[in-house]
């Protein structure tokens, strides 16, 4: 069942508002809503879409948010899902860096943000299992994923060698015989996507190219960063906040620290970072008009991409799976995915569940090792509250997040006042 404009809009407005704690987070409850909910896709399309945005440079939720607008409505659909989808983060970035900029400091909103970032744990937790129980369906795939897992978890591996090395091995080991797919092939609609937006993305670059100054080379930053994001921001994080800190010297690192924080706990993607950092680059030379224009140009860069990565590639998912050796790469990467999913959902309990992590390195080992004394029985407390209520009681997903939000402000303020 394909739903119609406006209720695509309206159902990514939801989403956008309520996608937080990072990509396993976000495709999770685009699964829940979209596939489990509401069917507009199916589980196959869903997962082979995942898989393909994978490994496309960029944010891999807000490019799958994108490519479900496009297959419901186009190029329209896809600016509508894959807008709002970051939209509300973008604001409430904007709003807070500008007030970080003036005064300094972040408003007291890290209480409610952080009852929120413990439910989310428990929607991770419900997908990663529905997701399995649906895409682990060989022997071959479970341990594809648990490769896939212990790779990241235990060795931390580069995420592209995970992608890539599962793709070679669905492309070796795949048996079967091609099934032409109906109709042309879509050169001509992948063209026109590269021609319109690449000229959306690089024309303001070129402009702000020959004017020059600092939002010249902001632009040029981000546009060289949307083309190096594979895996996600996870993946290029460090690289990114080691050139603006000590290259460039855009921020301090409390500056960065502060803003990484920001993005972690705000709905939208992770990279939304990047909007925080072209505020205050900006801002520190020319005040706060050219923070806000800094802001701009840092989220024209990173995300006019995602569309023209979107747009050219989303019409030859189909061929990719009718061809037997490409879906059987497709498939091992969605394998593949499963193992990435569970690795960032472990990754993010063990931040928001402890205040302090530590890393064991033995040779070839590396493992993220949370202080026990650390634990944080609050979020806990909340995380298994809404596992429960999820999962056994069937809540609404927006209820759960607000309950969540409103006892951790409560018991913040409680503790406030003693």
């Amino acid at each position: 069942m394909s739903p119609t404009l406006s209720e695509l809009t309206r159902c990514f407005a939801r989403i956008g508002l309520m996608s937080f704690g990072g990509p396993a987070a976000q495709i999770a409850m685009m699964h829940r809503e979209i596939v489990d909910e509401r069917g507009w896709v199916e589980e196959r399309d869903y997962l082979s879409a995942l898989s393909f945005c994978m490994l496309l440079p960029g944010p891999e939720a807000m490019q799958l948010a994108t490519w479900i607008g496009w297959r419901s409505h186009g190029w329209r659909g896809g600016l509508i899902a894959g807008g709002l989808f970051v939209l509300p983060g973008a604001l409430i970035v904007g709003a807070l860096a500008a007030i970080y900029a003036a005064f300094g400091t972040v408003p007291l909103v890290a209480a409610l943000f952080a009852g929120v970032q413990a439910a989310v744990i428990a929607v991770v937790v419900e997908a990663l299992l529905r997701v399995s129980k649906r895409a682990l369906k060989s022997r071959q795939a479970r341990v594809i994923a648990l490769l896939s897992f212990l790779g990241l978890a235990g060795f931390a591996l580069p995420f592209p060698v995970i992608i890539l090395t599962a793709a070679l091995w669905g492309l070796a080991t795949a048996r079967g015989a091609t099934v032409a797919p109906s109709g042309p092939a879509p050169w001509r609609a992948s063209l026109r996507a590269l021609v319109v937006w690449g000229a959306v993305w690089l024309i303001p670059l070129g402009l702000l190219l020959v004017q020059g100054g600092i939002l010249a080379e902001i632009g040029l930053f981000f546009s060289k960063l949307a083309l190096l994001t594979f895996g996600g921001a996870y993946a290029v994080l460090a690289w990114m906040a080691q050139d603006v800190v000590q290259a460039k010297g855009w921020l301090t690192l409390t500056q960065m620290m502060d803003g990484l924080g920001l993005a972690e706990t705000t709905p939208g993607p992770l990279i939304l970072v990047t909007e925080f950092v072209g505020f205050l680059a900006a801002f520190k030379t020319r005040g706060m008009a050219a923070g806000l224009a800094g802001a701009v140009v840092a989220l024209w860069m990173t995300f006019a991409p995602c569309f023209l990565w979107i747009f050219a590639g989303a019409p030859w998912i189909a061929r990719l799976t009718a061809a037997p050796r490409l879906s059987g790469a497709l498939a091992a990467i969605t394998a593949a995915v499963v193992g990435v999913i569970a690795h960032l959902s472990l990754w993010f309990a063990l931040h928001v569940l402890f205040s302090v992590t530590w890393r064991f390195e033995a040779g070839p080992l590396s493992l993220l090792v949370p202080e026990p004394g650390s634990l944080r029985l609050l979020p806990l407390a909340i995380a298994l509250g809404a596992g429960w209520l999820l999962l056994r009681r069937h809540w609404s997903l927006p209820w759960v997040l607000a309950l969540a939000a409103g006892v951790s402000a409560a018991v913040s303020l409680v503790a406030q006042t003693l």
